[in-house]
Formats: C-alpha cells, structure tokens, sequence
C-alpha cells in the first residue's frame, strides 16, 4: 500500500512541531495559515489520526505525533541530503549516516572506525543515538534511524541481526584487590566480596542471569547501578568489583583497575548490526557498514577488545 503524501506535507509538521506555533512555521516556510493547516489535514487524512492537539493558545505533537517526528526528521535530512549529493563531484560528496548503538560501542570503538571513515569521505555526517538495547532496538523497527549496533536476542521478524563479535563478561578489580594477582577467576571465586552490577531490568543483567541460572550460580549483588560507567567508578573507589562486558572496561593499561576473565562458564553477549527486513540503506550508510564490519571482524581477528 503506498501512502500519497508530500514532502512539504512533512516539512509543515514537523515545522509546527519544532516551533510549537502554526503561525510562526507559517513564516519560517513562507505560506499563509491557512495553507499550512490544509497540509497538515492532509497528511493527517493519510496517516489515519490526529498528528497534532490544537488549542487556541498551544499546539503539541499527539502520542503518534511524537512518535512520528524523529522519523519525519530522518526522511527530510536524508533527503536534503541526497539533493547535495547529487550537485556534489566525486569525494565531496556528502550524506547523513544514522546509527542507534549500544553505549559501550559507541564510546570505545565506532569513533575508531569513524575517523577512518572521515579520512576517506570527510562530508558525510553523522547521527548516532547511544542507546540501551531495547531503545535501540526500538529506534531501528521505527526508521529513527538506518540500523544499530546492538546485542543479539531481538524475536523481531521485522529485524535481521548480522553477527560482528563475541564480548565476554568480565571481572573488573583494582590493583590491589586479591583476585587482581590471579591470570583469570571462577564464579565461584567472587562470592566472598561486594559485588556490582548493572539494574536487573538491563539487557545485560538479563542475559548474564540467564547464563548464570542455566549452570545453577546465584551471585549475591551488592551494588546496583543503571550505567557500567557507574559500576567502574564503583569499583575504582575501593566499594567492590564488578562483572560487566569486555567492551565495556578502559582500553589499554588503566592506572588504577585491571580485567581478569571468568571462567566456568564463560558468558559473553554477541554484538552485530541489527537492520529492518527489506529496507535499503542510503549510499553513505552502506558504504560504512561495510567499512564498519570489515574493521571490527579484523579486530576480533586479532584478539584486540572492540
């Protein structure tokens, strides 16, 4: 089924929305009033709902309004975009790439494979919401954003999940705490002391329970937190250790901490890029997810943490 509506159609929308008034968006996009609620009914009419609430002193986004900004806002940059691309020669040309990735990714190492990127294509921009899985998830079933780097475990069957790499949990201790002297630890060993973790309602608790459960460990938390960044300043501070993802802990030698593995069993999620079925990605942002998968699968070739 195809929806019939214009791109000014969407530009009005979001520009009531943004400026929150039908008259300022009016001059912003030099029309009368009246035209700009004609196209609002419009799309309205095709969308099948009320996109706005409208009283003589206010106007707001309904709940599928607000849902449908972050989409009408990527659909219009991407297409700005493609009209500068096509004026533009050879490497100048340029693009919007949009990523939802989970936040220990996006700190640690997609700045890596983006300056990479941005020696070889310097304008093309990006858009990267760090989110937590299920938000991410979220933001790639809705067209917020063009695919995500995410943990595996999406029932979607509007989603398709490419594998990138194992990342093993992990203990994080000081220096001097007594299981930092030892190569590698059992579950078994971290009973005796404080222990952090993230809020069980996390995708990362929630596997790492899961794990746990199917061997018949129990750990006793003592610590809770919502962010691992949290949990490692925790730790950082002599409060306890902490079990969290290898990609989650500081890169290289940190002056105060140390990661040891955990064995039997050793748990790890997977990360890959997760895309809606059928959707095609923009020039740009193909041409960096393959860039993207070629660098992360040299890395977990060669053993260095992503």
């Amino acid at each position: 089924m195809s929806i019939n509506c214009e791109i000014l159609d969407l530009r009005a929308f979001l520009s009531v929305v943004e400026l929150a008034s039908f008259h300022r968006a009016a001059e912003a996009l030099h029309i009368s009033q009246p035209a700009l609620s004609r196209r609002i009914q419009k799309l309205e009419t095709v969308i099948g709902a009320p996109l706005l609430e409208r009283t003589t002193r206010h106007v707001s986004p309904t709940a599928l309004g607000v849902e449908l900004v972050p989409l009408v806002r990527r659909m219009l940059e991407e297409f700005d975009g493609s009209l500068f691309s096509v004026r533009e020669i050879g490497v100048n040309r340029g693009g919007l790439v949009t990523i939802a990735c989970l936040p220990t990714a996006a700190f640690y190492f997609l700045p890596t494979v983006i300056r990479q990127f941005n020696a070889e294509y310097p304008n093309i921009r990006f858009r990267i919401l760090d989110l937590p899985a299920t938000e991410g998830l979220q933001a790639v079933a809705r067209g917020e954003v063009e695919f995500g780097i995410n943990i595996m475990g999406t029932s979607d069957p509007d989603l398709a999940f490419d594998r990138l790499v194992e990342d093993p949990f992990v203990l994080a201790a000081r220096k001097d705490h007594p299981l930092a002297a030892r190569p590698e630890v059992r579950w078994a060993d971290l009973a005796p002391y404080h222990l952090i973790t993230v809020y069980r309602s996390s995708a990362n608790r929630t596997l790492l329970d899961s794990a746990l459960a199917k061997s018949n460990i129990k750990l006793r938390w003592f610590y809770e937190v919502t962010h691992l960044s949290t949990s490692l300043g925790l730790v950082e501070a002599g409060l306890g250790i902490s079990v969290l993802p290898q990609m989650a802990t500081p890169q290289g030698e940190h002056p105060f901490l140390v990661t040891r593995p955990i064995r039997n069993p050793e748990i790890s999620r997977t990360i890959g890029v997760v895309r809606r079925r059928g959707a095609s990605l923009s020039p740009a942002a193909e041409r960096f997810l393959h860039m993207l998968m070629g660098t992360w699968g040299k890395a977990a070739l060669a053993g260095i943490k992503a």
